[in-house]
């Protein structure tokens, strides 16, 4: 007796679990709405099944309880039975594997009129490629990747050369326009998934796989990795705006081509010890998690060397030639505050430790422009054009994270009971190293910087003003 209504509250609680539980799917952003129909469907079915098989034990359980005056009934052959069983299993296995069927169909029917874009990614990060006005990607090949060409695209082909390069975790999409997405992973398996989408596709490295989908509601969502990728799975996040088609094509203008990519704009060359470095750099995976731009997994090499960096511990450290060495040997030895102890171990030797170096000092010197057609943001639009206004508002209500609103020239305390004056310099090490110093009762959310110095100082002038 006991058993039976055991089973009869398991099926009562798993009810009501599933009316009024807190986990819902997020909200629907695109045209696969039949992706969730198919799911509710699956759910309708298997959990009809799932009620009548533990409500029927609860009663075979209650009524044939063991008597010492009943006897069973021997009976192996019970062909109606059978039969109705049988027929029954194949109109709910019918059930949900035909609409999935046609959903599937759908799926691989791209759109003519779909705009095609590349998703390439690598560990821990995500960059995208995007037709230039040709409307066609060029080709690329694994023996054509390198330091110069991470996207591995052939120099010689022409439907290339006005390709769009995009180097940071941030995508943007036009507003009702179908999209082809073309994946490849560099180096593991990786899956790129935005919830909000409903569409999901494995990256497996050797092969393109695609999606595709229409997005209809304007806002910016995570870019997920859905496939353990390794110690910074976690941490390979990005994001995808879904904008009006005309801020789109603004945005699509504005930049780089593979052409531009190939030039040397710095106007400044490397040392033979540096170039060295470069190489070292793209083989042993260093780029995977630092970069010059402040928006890497790791810390940024862009005016890295001669800075001062704030350790876990609290304590500051100049970044000179020792702690670099220190840095690239040990990697754990001095944990800079903000980021994870991730980095393995790697073996070089003196020679290959002072190239790397060299590197990080001559390529961290050249001022990099972001913005080479020219086009100058104001503080305010780089804030909204970055999400930075997502967490912060500009009229003193709290959201994810502090208010900007009277934010400049305040004093905050951090959570670790420390205090802080709101100036420049903290400013300036919040953008960049978000995660450096939390104000007490705000989580360490914040995302790694798609900013450089100039962009950060933009913002910053805009928070004055507040």
């Amino acid at each position: 007796m006991g058993i039976a209504i055991a089973l009869i509250l398991i099926v009562i609680g798993s009810l009501v679990f599933h009316f009024y539980s807190p986990w819902v799917a997020t909200p629907l952003a695109s045209n696969w709405g039949a992706i969730d129909d198919t799911i509710t469907l699956t759910f309708v079915i298997t959990g009809l099944v799932f009620i009548i098989i533990n409500l029927f034990i609860a009663l075979a359980v209650y009524r044939y309880a063991y008597h010492p005056q009943r006897k069973a009934k021997y009976e192996p052959e019970n062909t109606k039975l059978e039969i109705g069983l049988i027929l029954l299993t194949s109109i709910g296995i019918v059930a949900m594997l035909a609409p999935g069927l046609m959903v599937y169909k759908q799926f691989v029917s791209v759109p003519k009129d779909a705009l095609t874009i590349e998703v390439f990614g690598q560990q821990w990060s995500w960059s995208f490629r995007l037709p230039g006005k040709d409307k066609t990607l060029g080709l690329s090949a694994v023996q054509h990747i390198s330091i110069d060409n991470p996207f591995g695209l052939d120099p010689l082909d022409p439907a290339a050369q006005d390709d769009v390069l995009i180097h940071n975790n941030r995508l943007l999409l036009p507003l009702n326009q179908s999209v082809k997405i073309l994946m490849r992973s560099k180096d593991v398996l990786h899956d790129f998934y935005v919830p909000q989408f409903r569409v999901k596709m494995d990256m497996v490295p050797g092969t393109v796989s695609f999606i595709w989908l229409t997005p209809t509601l304007l806002g910016e969502f995570e870019i997920l990795c859905a496939e353990y990728c390794g110690l910074g799975h976690f941490n390979m996040r990005g994001h995808v705006e879904v904008v009006p088609p005309s801020e789109f094509a603004s945005w699509w203008l504005s930049k780089d081509t593979f052409a531009a990519s190939l030039l040397d704009v710095s106007g400044e060359t490397l040392s033979a010890t540096a170039k060295r470095g470069q190489d070292l750099a793209q083989v042993k995976g260093c780029l995977g998690c630092h970069n010059f731009s402040n928006s890497a997994i790791g810390p940024s090499w862009l005016g890295l060397f001669g800075k001062t960096q704030i350790l876990t511990d609290g304590r500051s450290i100049l970044v000179d030639e020792a702690y670099l060495k220190e840095s690239i040997l040990v990697p754990n030895a001095k944990l800079v505050k903000g980021f994870a102890a991730i980095m393995p171990a790697t073996s070089l030797n003196d020679l290959d430790v002072k190239a790397l170096i060299a590197y990080i000092k001559e390529k961290g010197r050249i001022p990099l422009d972001n913005n080479k057609l020219g086009l100058k943001l104001s503080g305010q639009d780089l804030a909204i054009s970055n999400g930075c206004t997502a967490c912060h508002s500009d009229n003193g209500d709290e959201m994810l994270g502090p208010t900007w609103q009277g934010l400049y020239g305040s004093t905050r305390l951090l959570s670790d009971g420390q205090t802080v004056l709101a100036d420049d310099e903290y400013l300036m090490g919040s953008i960049l190293q978000p995660n450096a110093n939390i104000v007490a009762g705000f989580a360490a959310v914040m995302p790694p910087p798609r900013l450089n110095q100039e962009e950060a100082l933009a913002i910053i002038d805009f928070i004055k003003t507040l």
